[in-house]
C-alpha cells in the first residue's frame, strides 16, 4: 500500500501515481486529491477535493478506521488535515491502518484554487446542507449533506476497504454545524451500521443547532415556544423544522429526534468559547434565540435533548434498548474557538483515536455533563 508520509511524497503520489492533481501548492503544504464520486441520476458523477493521508485511488485494503474532519467557514481543509495528522502522530496509532480525510467544500471566493469542474457553494451554504450553486460542475441540487453520504458510501465499499470497522465524522465551528445536521438528517447511518461499521459523530463549537420542535431555552432547563414577533424565522431550517432543506424534505421533527437517539453523537464545547461578538459567530435572531454564545447554546441544546427525552417515551425506550447512552457532552476546559485544542483535548483525542491513544500532558481536561 502506498502511504503518504510527508507533504513532498504526497504531492508526488497524487500527481504521478494516482493521476489526481489538485492545487500546485509548494511541496511543504498539504495537497488535495480529486475524489470522483457517483451521483444519483447522473451517470458521470462528480469530482470533489479531499485531503487524505493515503492515495484514495490506491490500495486501501489495510484501513481499519476512518476519521473525517470538517473545516469551518474559511474552507481551510488543509489546516484541519494538518492538525489531525499531528494528533494522529502523537496518538501512537498506526497511520497504515487509519485514513484521515478532510473534505474541502469549494466556495465562491475559491476561483483561483484549482477547483475547476467541481461543485461550488455559497460561502456558508454548505454548512447547512444547501445545494451547490447552479452550473458549477455537477447536477443542480447537490446538497453538501449528499456529498458526505457519497463519501461514506465510497468508504463503506468492502471491495475497496474490506477491513474497515469504524467511521468518525468530526467537525468544528462551521464544520460542527454541518456535522451536527448530518448526524440528525443523513440517510446512510443505519445502512452503514447494518454493514458492521461503528459510526460516530463529534460536534465541536458550532454556532447553532437544529431543534426538533418550536421550543427554545427559557431559563435553566426550561423550554417554550419562541415569540414570532421577535424573530419570525426562528424555527426555519437551519435552526428548526420549518422550510426544510431539500435533502430532508418531508422529514418530521419528532421522527428525526427518535431516530437521532439511536445514533452515536458527542458534543464538545470550549469553556472559553464565550464571546457574544466573535467574528464568525452566527448573530441572526434565530441563532440568538438559542443563546448568546456558543457555550450557552451548547449547554442549552444538551438540556433540550434531556427535556425532549422526558417528554418522549421513545427516548426512554431507546436508552433501555441500547443498554447505553448514545449521546454525550463535554466541556473542554480553558479552550476557546480553536479546533486544534478542541480535538487535541483529552476527550477529543480519545474520541478520534480511541481510548488507548496517547494523550499529551498539555491536553485540555474535559468535564462530562
Amino acid at each position: 500500500m502506498k502511504k503518504i508520509t510527508d507533504a513532498s511524497q504526497k504531492l508526488l503520489a497524487i500527481c504521478v501515481l494516482s493521476s489526481l492533481c489538485g492545487m500546485t501548492h509548494a511541496a511543504t503544504a498539504p495537497t488535495w486529491q480529486r475524489l470522483h464520486l457517483p451521483q444519483p441520476e447522473q451517470a458521470a458523477g462528480y469530482d470533489f477535493p479531499v485531503y487524505a493521508n493515503h492515495v484514495l485511488s490506491g490500495d486501501l485494503r489495510q484501513i481499519r478506521e476512518v476519521i473525517m474532519v470538517q473545516h469551518g467557514i474559511q474552507r481551510n481543509g488543509d489546516d484541519y488535515y494538518a492538525a489531525a495528522m499531528a494528533l494522529l502522530q502523537a496518538s501512537g496509532r498506526s497511520a497504515d491502518e487509519m485514513l484521515v480525510l478532510a473534505p474541502n467544500f469549494p466556495g465562491k471566493p475559491d476561483v483561483d484554487k484549482g477547483f475547476e469542474r467541481m461543485p461550488v457553494w455559497s460561502v456558508q451554504g454548505w454548512t447547512g446542507g444547501e445545494a451547490a450553486l447552479p452550473g458549477t460542475g455537477t447536477q443542480a441540487g447537490l446538497s453538501s449533506l449528499q456529498v458526505l453520504d457519497d463519501i461514506a458510501q465510497f468508504l463503506a465499499d468492502k471491495s475497496r476497504l474490506p477491513l474497515l470497522k469504524k467511521i468518525t465524522f468530526a467537525g468544528h465551528s462551521g464544520g460542527g454545524q454541518l456535522m451536527h445536521r448530518y448526524a440528525v438528517l443523513n440517510h446512510v447511518d443505519e445502512g452503514l451500521r447494518a454493514r458492521g461499521l461503528d459510526v460516530q459523530y463529534v460536534v465541536a463549537n458550532p454556532s447553532s443547532y437544529l431543534y426538533f420542535t418550536p421550543d427554545r431555552p427559557r431559563g435553566t432547563g426550561n423550554f417554550a415556544a419562541y415569540e414570532n414577533t421577535v424573530c419570525p424565522t426562528y424555527d426555519d431550517y437551519r435552526y428548526g423544522m420549518q422550510d426544510m432543506v431539500a435533502y430532508a424534505k418531508g422529514m418530521k421533527g419528532m421522527d428525526l429526534y427518535q431516530r437521532h437517539l439511536q445514533r452515536q453523537v458527542t458534543y464538545l464545547v470550549g469553556s472559553l468559547d464565550t464571546d457574544p461578538n466573535h467574528r464568525v459567530l452566527d448573530k441572526s435572531c434565530a441563532a440568538e434565540a438559542q443563546g448568546a454564545t456558543r457555550f450557552e447554546r451548547a449547554h442549552a441544546y444538551w438540556a433540550y435533548e434531556q427535556y425532549l427525552g422526558k417528554q418522549s417515551q421513545a427516548g426512554k425506550v431507546s436508552e433501555k434498548a441500547s443498554g447505553k447512552a448514545m449521546h454525550h457532552y463535554f466541556d473542554v476546559q480553558g479552550v476557546g474557538h480553536d479546533q486544534s485544542n478542541m480535538f487535541g483535548s483529552q476527550c477529543g483525542v480519545r474520541l478520534l483515536f480511541g481510548d488507548k491513544a496517547a494523550v499529551g500532558k498539555q491536553a485540555a481536561q474535559c468535564i462530562q455533563q
